[in-house]
């Protein structure tokens, strides 16, 4: 996993829960070393963000057994969704976005919004994002802090079931 507390231990920690596994979480410092050891034979098994891995198993280096999200991904088809291949109940389909100072007046937020969102609808864009892993999306402002409000109380049990401690 790319470090603890990211959303590849904690989908790794979900797993784990719920098919009652003896693993052993080993943060990494970021998703390419975690991915390099993999690779190279050093750890079994890894939960990682599909950008730092889509290159690697679109070279044969990786195999990919399944995505966390709830539907396929565009950046390889053919991996099933952990439902698919099985485990319900294992989505975890982390967001990217942009944040902004709370306070931040809402012109400002409308209009990096606007321009995020016709960058993000180029063709270009989409094709690029696509290339290292990321499915590009857009969720207008409201609708983002929304999702993340309702993603906490997710987390925060998983947190405390899997016992996750600060480093």
């Amino acid at each position: 996993m790319g470090g603890s507390g990211t959303p590849s231990h904690l989908s790794g920690e979900m797993f784990k829960l719920a098919l009652k596994l003896d693993l052993t979480a080993i943060p990494f410092g970021g998703g390419g070393p975690a991915v390099a050891s993999v690779i190279a034979g050093h750890t079994p098994i890894s939960f990682s963000a599909l950008a730092p891995a889509a290159a690697a198993i679109k070279q044969g280096l990786l195999r990919a057994l399944a995505v966390t999200s709830k539907t396929r991904t565009r950046v390889l088809p053919e991996v099933p969704t952990l439902e698919e291949a099985g485990f319900p109940g294992q989505e975890n389909d982390t967001p990217q976005g942009l944040l902004a100072p709370a306070g931040t007046p809402r012109p400002i937020i409308d209009l990096l919004y606007a321009k995020i969102a016709s960058a993000m609808a180029s063709p270009d864009m989409r094709e690029k994002m696509l290339a290292i892993g990321f499915e590009p999306m857009m969720a207008r402002p409201d609708e983002f802090a929304a999702r993340i409000q309702a993603d906490i109380p997710r987390w925060a049990k998983l947190v405390r079931d899997a016992n996750i401690k600060p480093e």
